[in-house]
């Protein structure tokens, strides 16, 4: 959403640029569009943690009766700070991983977390460590979507889960280890169309039906995440009457087929914080290069954020809105003209116009000036939780604006001084 050109620039003044500004009343919104979603007895919404793991965003979940899916030891320790209980009844935190480092198994252990295991190795790892709880068993159904192909959640290239092929010796091994399959996971992406997601996980919850009769411990299936959100579409609107009627059907149908009651799980990430933020920067200068003999001359809107702050379309070439504050783009009268937006990093990748090929891709926008502000929308997912300190630059602050117009800074600039505290010295 647009905000106000003077609150951007008060803010600015007050914390320097750039900044990442969340909005409440958006999440909120995105909040209650799940709970839509989940409001049949038995169907439960966790959020993907890993889209925007700041303590504000996980205790509106935690008010919001949001249960939690982490991927990392830390990831479930940012959750219990939060306010989310540990445990197994209910596992309102589950810890999703194909490979358990740092912390993540005396995390499991000490807290009582699920373990979503999504590599058959695991299993000896959780004996290993002593665990005889309760586990979640990730598979790859052999079939999926990512927002880029780069990005591939199920299929033969994808190195989540555990192929479907190896489901039962997997189960089997966890049996002589003693440990009981409580929940059966898939997650198929969040491809950009909905007809494909309705397709997917109409498919994901046939193949659980299918294999119900092997799991007689089985409490939950989980059929992932996967709520599209579409960033240069801002009209776009996800068909949430039929993909509630979609969840409310796949709840029905594995109860059924268990005769029992089942737990259906799904856990959008990006869905819920996607539209939620704006990364906000300085334009520093405005050049040109020239064309010659290597290709076309392009004009340079130099700006003060990075991929040290926001690295998706570094990294895939993803798409975000891109907005000079105070003109007005909505004026069909109003000149524009193709301007590549660049970034302060000695890398030069670090452009934020660049098309899924990682070419330069000048947006069509109003001719910036040095001191403009400019708005990189729909941050929120993967913006600051992805963020670096690459070049030694501190990440930026996070603000959160409530819906009554106050703004409250949840997140201060790093500093040197946090850049430097984990370096020692010390002979090992």
């Amino acid at each position: 959403m647009h905000h106000p050109p003077a609150l951007l620039r008060s803010l600015a003044e007050k914390v320097g640029t750039p900044y990442w500004l969340y909005d409440a009343r958006v999440i909120r919104q995105r909040i209650a569009d799940i709970q839509f979603l989940t409001n049949t007895d038995g169907v439960q919404a966790r959020f993907a943690m890993k889209a925007c793991p700041a303590t504000k965003v996980l205790r509106e979940m935690h008010a919001a009766g949001i249960w939690i899916d982490a991927v990392s030891g830390n990831e479930v320790l940012r959750a219990l700070h939060a306010g989310h209980p540990g445990g197994h009844t209910p596992p309102v935190i589950c810890l999703t991983a194909d490979v358990f480092r740092d912390n993540a198994l005396d995390v499991i252990r000490e807290h009582g977390v699920l373990p979503n295991i999504g590599s058959p190795g695991q299993i000896a790892d959780l004996v290993r460590a002593g665990y005889r709880g309760p586990i979640s068993l990730r598979v790859n159904p052999g079939f999926g979507h990512g927002h880029v192909n780069s990005c591939d959640t199920g299929g033969p290239s994808s190195k989540h889960g555990i192929w479907h092929d190896d489901l039962l010796a997997t189960k089997d091994a966890a049996a002589r280890a003693g440990l009981a399959v409580t929940m059966l996971h898939a997650h198929i992406g969040s491809g950009p169309q909905f007809a494909e997601l309705h397709e997917n996980l109409t498919r994901l919850a046939a193949d659980f039906v299918a294999l119900l009769p092997h799991f007689p411990d089985l409490a939950a299936v989980s059929l992932g995440g996967g709520i599209p959100h579409n960033y240069k579409d801002h009209g776009a609107q996800v068909p949430m009457e039929p993909l509630h009627e979609l969840f409310d059907t796949c709840h029905r149908r594995l109860c059924s087929a268990a005769r029992r009651e089942l737990r259906v799980e799904i856990e959008p990430g990006r869905y819920y914080v996607a539209p939620g933020c704006t990364l906000v920067t300085r334009v520093t200068d405005v050049k040109q290069t020239r064309t010659n003999e290597k290709g076309s001359g392009a004009t340079f809107a130099m700006v003060d954020a990075g991929f040290v702050d926001l690295v998706r379309p570094a990294m895939y070439g993803s798409y975000h809105a891109i907005d000079i504050v105070g003109r007005d783009d909505e004026d069909p009268n109003m000149a524009r003209e193709p301007i590549v937006i660049a970034g302060p990093l000695c890398e030069s990748g670090d452009i934020f116009t660049r098309d899924d090929r990682e070419l330069l891709a000048p947006r069509m926008l109003p001719r910036p000036v040095a001191g403009d502000l400019l708005t990189l929308r729909d941050a929120g997912a993967y913006g600051y939780a992805m963020s670096s300190n690459y070049n030694s630059i501190g990440r930026a602050p996070q603000l959160w604006l409530e819906e009554d117009g106050r703004v409250e800074m949840i997140s201060r600039r790093e500093t040197v001084e946090d850049l430097l505290k984990a370096e020692t010295s010390q002979f090992l």
